[in-house]
């Protein structure tokens, strides 16, 4: 056993028995808390190095020590409630295991979507009503824009002929502020 859950309003202790242990409200989960504000697959837990690691994956939140947390590593007798169901957690560190280091996690780093693994943060960008009217070449790709588009300057050596930069869409969006 690698330690166990304490239910703070009373009852049977639960045991930890895995390295990964999965909480909520499926009959599937390691740790079945069936109450209908526990997500069905609302917590991760798992023992790593030596500690326990909590990883929130709900949306009506994990808390450790009345702090609603992302991921946490969790010491012996820290209080972990799963939307509002509180426990204290008890187990013995591994004695020669280093003491995780407490991450600081921006909780805006990533989008939601990022976050439940849904979405790379990179869109494809969708063609502009614009982008659909122009007539494309024979490759497919748009005709170069023309008009006002910046150019580099010229090489200081005469016989290297000068190359425009790639249009992007800030140029197109330019050119068409000036049509």
């Amino acid at each position: 056993m690698l330690g166990s859950l304490i239910p703070k309003g009373g009852g049977d202790p639960i045991p930890l028995l895995k390295p990964q242990l999965m909480v909520g409200r499926r009959p599937s989960c390691d740790i079945r808390l069936d109450y209908s504000n526990v997500s069905s697959h609302h917590c991760r837990l798992e023992f790593l190095n030596g500690y326990w690691r909590a990883t929130d994956l709900s949306r009506n939140g994990t808390k450790v020590n009345d702090e609603r947390i992302d991921e946490r590593y969790l010491q012996p007798g820290d209080e972990i409630a799963f939307a509002k169901h509180l426990f204290e957690i008890q187990y013995t560190p591994d004695p020669n295991a280093a003491l995780p280091e407490i991450e600081d996690v921006d909780p805006f780093a990533m989008s939601l979507l990022e976050k439940a693994g849904l979405d790379s943060g990179e869109r494809p960008r969708r063609p502009s009503a614009r982008d659909r009217s122009r007539p494309s070449s024979p490759s497919g790709n748009p005709p170069p824009a023309t008009g006002n588009v910046p150019r580099s300057p010229a090489p200081s050596n005469p016989s290297i002929p000068s190359i425009p930069p790639p249009i992007n869409d800030d140029d197109r969006a330019l050119e068409w502020l000036n049509e």
